[in-house]
C-alpha cells in the first residue's frame, strides 16, 4: 500500500492520531482488553478525563458524550473533544461491521504480532497487507480513506481482542500506519468537524 503522505508527523499530528486511536478503542463495545486499555492510557500523553476507567454501563451504552463532557469546563469546540465525537462515530461504525473481518484475518495478524522479531516496519507491513484484505471485502458506499482509517482501527481492537497482551504493539503500529498513510485525512477531517457536524462527516 502507498504513503499517502511523504513527509513526517510532527508532535502535534502524533498526539492527534493517538487520542483518535484510543477513543477509537474506548468506544469500542464487547472488548476483552479493559485492563491493558487502562494500562495504556497511563501511557500515552492524552486528557485524564480518557484515561479512567469507565463502568460496564459506560463502555456498553456507546454512548459517553456526557461522562465525557463531565470531567470539566471545557472548550465545546476544543480538540479533544472533536477527536472524540470522530473516534465514537467511527467505533459505532467498527461495531456494525466488525462481523465482516474474516477471523482467520485476525488470526493471522495476532500471529505476526507475537514474533517478537519483527520490526516496527514488519508490523506496519503485516497490517496494511491485512488492511488491503478487509477492503475487498467492505462495502464501497463509504470513501476510501475513511474506511481505510475505520478498518485499520478496527483491525487493531479485533487483535488486542483476540491476545489481550498486544493491545501497546498493535496501537503504536496503527498509529504509525495512519500517521504514514492517512495524516491528510485525518487533518481534514479534525478541521472540517469544526464546522460541521461529526455524525454528516463519519457516518456510514
Amino acid at each position: 500500500m502507498e504513503s499517502k503522505v511523504s513527509n513526517g508527523s510532527g508532535p502535534q499530528d502524533e498526539r492527534i492520531t493517538n487520542l483518535l486511536v484510543f477513543g477509537f478503542l474506548q468506544n469500542c463495545s464487547n472488548y476483552n482488553f479493559h485492563e491493558e486499555l487502562e494500562l495504556l492510557g497511563r501511557e500515552l500523553p492524552v486528557p485524564a478525563y480518557l484515561k479512567e476507567d469507565h463502568d460496564d454501563e459506560l463502555q456498553t451504552d456507546g454512548n459517553r458524550c456526557s461522562y465525557f463532557l463531565d470531567g470539566g469546563a471545557r472548550d465545546s469546540e476544543s480538540q479533544e473533544e472533536i477527536i472524540q465525537d470522530i473516534a465514537r462515530q467511527l467505533a459505532q461504525i467498527g461495531d456494525r461491521m466488525d462481523h465482516s473481518i474474516h477471523p482467520g484475518l485476525v488470526n493471522n495478524l495476532a500471529m505476526q504480532f507475537m514474533n517478537v522479531n519483527l520490526s516496527e516496519e514488519d508490523r506496519r507491513k503485516h497490517l496494511a497487507a491485512a488492511l488491503e484484505q478487509a477492503m475487498q471485502t467492505y462495502p464501497k458506499d463509504m470513501e476510501k480513506e475513511k474506511t481505510m482509517l475505520m478498518l485499520a482501527m478496527l483491525l487493531a481492537k479485533k487483535v488486542a481482542d483476540h491476545t489481550p497482551s498486544l493491545l501497546r504493539d498493535v496501537f503504536h503500529t496503527t498509529v504509525n500506519f495512519i500517521s504514514q498513510n492517512l495524516l491528510t485525512y485525518v487533518r481534514n477531517l479534525v478541521r472540517n468537524v469544526r464546522t460541521s457536524d461529526v455524525s454528516s462527516l463519519v457516518s456510514h
